[in-house]
């Protein structure tokens, strides 16, 4: 699997790495992604999602429904 948020869709990000002398390297900035046991309400069932911290947070929020809805994802299928 690679490595994205499943709700946000969020992944990593180009940068450099300076050095001391700023000498420029290309380095990537992963995002924080972790791996989630999410209860979901209407399917009666846990649902094991790879989420970024932030997406952790707003599900708390909006609830596994209202996220999935956004993101366009069925979760029958996880």
């Amino acid at each position: 699997m690679s490595r994205r948020c499943e709700l946000t869709g969020k992944k990593a990000n180009n940068a450099f790495a300076i050095s001391h002398s700023h000498r420029r390297t290309k380095r990537l900035q992963h995002a924080n992604l972790q791996t989630k046991r999410v209860w979901w309400e209407s399917g009666n069932r846990w649902v094991k999602l790879k989420l970024s911290t932030k997406a952790i947070k707003t599900l708390e929020i909006k609830g596994l429904e209202a996220m999935a809805k956004e993101a366009g994802i069925n979760l029958n299928h996880y």
